[in-house]
């Protein structure tokens, strides 16, 4: 009889505690992200039957009720009575089923909640500032440095008109745009900064974590050498996802207590054209851009070391040439437009395809204009063996890279976390 009681009282407790309904949505919007197939922190994975039981149910159940398990926000009462009930069933688990990865782009809770705990960094760290000066970072535990140069607010007159030698029709109509005040990379992020984000051993963070730049999905180990021997040291980095790019401005924010983001292609064009309305950001004179670029015709073959050309009227380096960089934008037509549409951002709703701005080493003249555009496509991965396709790497782009801005405006932390999750990271 009492064996009896004791099944009849799991199966009350199966119905009340829906798999579907209540145990996946649980931990696809709390937990996976940071313990799925993408990042597995401490080794724990929890979107797997045989994960979740290696992981000690009971434990992840105390890490919940404690509120140390999602980071920065504990579940209502409710939800972990339910999930209580649930692993004291056994935690049945449907099949062999793999949840999905739900915070890392998927908006899941816990990167919403880890948005919160760094702009609350971010915050404490951020003074009033009226007037953007260039400045220089030290990445904190690294001997890595970066520097970062004010852009001014304004309007500017968005796109090329027909007249414009290279002109194609994605580059109209022209329109006008207000740009709110940034700073800009003064370079693209080069293979010491970024290989800081790919290995946390060369980061200093494998002691003394920081839990909020730890719990930032990073890039699997790539497969193969991805500077493609073009060189590491003070060189672009490369190949990198749009997705990759947005988690190391994620990454660089929960480092150095300051917001970064891609700049959208409004920002990107602004920047390029740095008070111009000319095909380059010195005129209409072709034969000035070796001065200014790398490009097919003085690259030898491959991306060269960074700032080693002349800068705009604003000081940023290696706008045109080197490596095409990453905007935020969906790759669209443009609007026509009267009056000038405010810090415009068209914001992704497919893997592809996305904005890529500047033209790179492998491309002519033509392509390294301040309104050329370049829309991303799938057969950036065509070589990648892996099935899904990795959402991290780009092997068949090796003129892609990108730099980051920092608003002199900070938003909050649901404007951050869409900033740097778009949700379509994964091929279709």
């Amino acid at each position: 009889m009492r064996t009896v009681a004791l099944l009849l009282s799991a199966a009350a407790t199966l119905a009340a505690a829906d798999f579907g309904k209540d145990i996946q949505p649980l931990l696809e919007q709390n937990c996976t992200a940071c313990h799925g197939s993408i990042k597995q922190l401490g080794t724990v994975r929890l979107d797997t039957p045989s994960g979740f039981e290696k992981a000690k149910p009971i434990a992840i159940l105390a890490s919940m009720e404690s509120g140390s398990m999602p980071p920065g926000e504990k579940l209502p009462s409710a939800q972990l009575a339910i999930f209580r009930e649930w692993i004291q069933a056994g935690a049945p688990w449907p099949g062999g089923l793999v949840l999905r990865t739900g915070g890392a782009g998927a908006g899941g809770a816990d990167n919403v909640a880890l948005a919160r705990l760094i702009h609350a960094k971010i915050v404490a760290n951020t003074s009033a500032t009226t007037k953007p000066e260039a400045y220089k970072v030290t990445i904190p535990r690294t001997a890595v440095s970066y520097e970062m140069v004010p852009v001014p607010g304004g309007d500017f007159r968005m796109g090329t008109p027909d007249s414009e030698a290279g002109r194609k029709k994605d580059e109209g109509p022209v329109h006008p745009v207000h740009i709110d005040p940034f700073w800009m990379s003064a370079h693209e992020v080069t293979w010491d900064e970024y290989r800081l984000f790919m290995f946390a051993n060369q980061a200093g963070e494998t002691a003394n974590k920081d839990p909020r730049v730890d719990a930032v999905a990073r890039p699997t180990r790539p497969y193969v050498e991805m500077s493609f021997g073009m060189g590491i040291n003070g060189y672009p980095a490369i190949s990198m996802t749009q997705h990759a790019a947005n988690k190391y401005a994620e990454w660089l924010s929960a480092k150095t207590g300051e917001f970064y983001r891609l700049p959208t292609e409004a920002e990107w064009e602004y920047a390029c054209r740095a008070g111009s309305e000319t095909a380059f950001p010195w005129g209409d004179d072709a034969s000035k851009l070796p001065e200014y670029a790398w490009f097919t015709d003085n690259s030898d073959g491959k991306y060269q070391k960074v700032a080693q050309k002349k800068p705009n009227a604003w000081g940023l380096y290696d706008m045109l040439g080197n490596v095409m960089e990453w905007t935020l934008d969906q790759y669209a037509s443009y609007a026509a437009s009267a009056t000038p549409v405010n810090n415009p951002w068209n914001k992704a709703t497919t893997p592809y395809p996305h904005a890529v701005r500047g033209g790179s080493w492998a491309d002519d003249g033509v392509k390294c204009r301040c309104g050329a555009r370049v829309a991303s496509d799938a057969t950036w991965k065509q070589q990648d063996p892996q099935l899904p396709k990795s959402i991290w790497y780009h092997t068949d782009a090796q003129g892609l890279g990108f730099r980051l801005i920092r608003p002199v405006k900070v938003p909050g932390p649901e404007e951050m976390f869409k900033y740097w999750n778009n949700g379509v990271e994964q091929d279709q």
